[in-house]
């Protein structure tokens, strides 16, 4: 069988990587469901359960919601593990190699964490997982940016995410369906919906079998002949149309730039990039800052809360446990079709506009869910009208996200690093988002149990302090080649209105310098051509 290649191997590697996104969404996703497993509660010892009655079954009852919210965060320590391993090992080894051994901690994890008798074997479980899911997270999205063309890379990246979010609405819908069984009350309840992702790894770790490298890795471990065949082989259907000169470009641009990155081999380690030891003009540490901060950020205007527990949220607005339940099920159905419109807009609006006004809309949401939870407790007799509103909003964040937030923190790390640490780069962004994801997710019960709908008020102030923040120091970089990145972080100033402008004057130079040995060239063929008088 012919090896793909074009648009059938592009979509290829998109479907691919999609599927350990996939894995990634229903992952997180799976929790929210297991914290409502009274059996879970009860062999975990985080409280108690009751029944009652035929129509709601035995519901939990969290009597400690630090070791709650203790479990579920020890999986991010995890993450930030193994985000750190994956990038060396990315970086070194490949991203297909990386992406294996990733599984294979995840495969070994699951297994654990579907068997776990009590907290200590769940929390080793989830950390073992994490570090799988870590290795994933840092070179997954790299792999993406690396074979997506610099016009739609963004859209490659978000339909993946599309797949993320299918992952959490399959997550939360089997879970739904489990707690029907023994009224709710069985060990199948929430060690079934662990297990279950060890199909979409598995499937994932057969596919990576014959998928390619990442060209412009294969290009920086000296693998050139492999790198032009492979680039050459994602961009088949661009030579069939007569822009071979386009794959071409594509490939010298990546060699120079290979080449400019190995006499800095110095600034590869992890410490090296944090403090920007021997980057000069690259400035690594000021991308690395980004990376961490765009993604804690991410975390904190609110999806962690949403995601987990969006049931718990849905009860406060005074709705039963049934139809809290079905309520984030069909938040978690909007927040999966929301993501359709970051495909659209995310290369054609821009990452900073596609920020902006996410956190305008997240933050009105956020306001308004926590003003009408606010008002239900003053006025219980109006309970539908106030608890409707309380629900619509929280809809309407989660759509917001879907198409904004959701998606840019991940693809701003992919792109903004040089090639030579463009794994361990991306690693930064995970352990930013390991930090915001690990920090919510240990406070969010302890949040909610004692300022209960105020908690959406903080989460409704941090997105309004995002937008300054996005506005100063993040530089655009959608429909900008991976090569020019370097360009726009030269400045020396940390500053958007700087990094442009040193931006459009390096791309000026750039240009004259072009024009000025190719009239070289023309001049010295002229000279070659004229006869000698002699």
């Amino acid at each position: 069988m012919a090896p793909l290649s074009g648009r059938k191997l592009y979509y290829t590697i998109n479907a691919v990587a999609g599927l350990a996104i996939f894995f990634f969404g229903y992952d997180q996703g799976m929790m929210g469901g297991v914290n409502t497993s009274p059996d879970y509660v009860r062999t975990m010892k985080l409280g108690y359960s009751t029944y009652e009655g035929p129509s709601q079954g035995y519901v939990a009852t969290i009597t400690n919601p630090t070791r709650q919210g203790g479990i579920v965060s020890i999986y991010y320590f995890g993450t930030l593990l193994g985000c750190l391993m994956g990038g060396i090992i990315g970086d070194r080894l490949g991203r297909i190699k990386t992406m294996a051994i990733g599984s294979l901690w995840v495969l070994f994890g699951a297994a654990l964490q579907c068997s776990a008798q009590n907290i200590a074997w769940m929390c080793c479980a989830r950390v073992i997982n994490g570090i799988g899911t870590g290795h994933l997270n840092a070179i997954v999205p790299v792999w993406s940016a690396e074979v997506a063309t610099h016009t739609s890379r963004g859209a490659f990246i978000a339909t993946e995410f599309t797949l993320n979010i299918f992952g959490v609405v399959v997550a939360y819908w089997l879970e739904f369906g489990l707690g029907f069984v023994g009224d709710g009350n069985t060990q199948i309840r929430w060690r079934f919906p662990i297990a279950f992702q060890i199909i979409p790894i598995l499937g994932f770790m057969l596919a990576l079998r014959w998928m390619p490298e990442s060209p412009r890795w294969l290009m920086k471990a000296g693998r050139v002949d492999e790198a032009k065949d492979i680039l050459a082989r994602i961009r088949a259907d661009s030579q069939q149309e007569g822009e071979s000169k386009s794959i071409e470009a594509e490939f010298n641009e990546i060699r120079e730039v290979v080449e400019l990155e190995k006499k800095h081999a110095k600034r590869n380690s992890y410490w090296s990039m944090f403090w920007g030891i021997d980057s000069g003009d690259l400035h690594i540490a000021r991308r690395v800052q980004l990376s961490i901060w765009l993604q804690i950020v991410q975390e904190w205007v609110g999806i962690a809360a949403i995601t987990v527990y969006a049931p718990t949220i849905f009860a406060e607005a005074g709705y039963s446990a049934r139809k809290a339940q079905w309520l984030s099920g069909l938040n978690d159905i909007t927040y999966m079709f929301s993501t359709l419109i970051a495909i659209l807009t995310i290369d054609r609006w821009g990452r900073r506009v596609g920020l902006w006004w996410g956190s305008v809309g997240q933050g009105v949401a956020m306001f308004l869910a926590g003003g009408f939870g606010r008002l239900l407790k003053d006025h219980p007799d109006k309970a539908s009208q106030y608890g409707g509103a309380t629900a619509f909003f929280i809809f309407v964040y989660t759509a917001v996200f879907g198409a904004t937030w959701l998606t840019i923190p991940w693809v701003y790390p992919t792109e903004t690093f040089p090639l030579e640490v463009r794994a361990k780069g991306n690693a930064w962004g995970v352990v930013g988002w390991s930090i915001g994801n690990g920090w919510l997710t240990l406070l969010n019960p302890v949040m909610f149990n004692a300022i209960h709908e105020n908690t959406l008020h903080i989460f409704g102030i941090v997105n309004f302090l995002s937008i300054p923040m996005v506005w100063a120091f993040y530089p655009e970089t959608a429909n900008r080649t991976l090569e020019e990145i370097d360009l726009l972080f030269a400045s020396k100033s940390p500053f958007v209105w700087d990094e442009e402008k040193h931006f459009r004057e390096l791309k000026s130079k750039q240009l004259r310098d072009a024009i000025d040995d190719e009239t070289e060239t023309e001049v010295g063929c002229q000279i070659k051509a004229t006869p000698s008088t002699h």
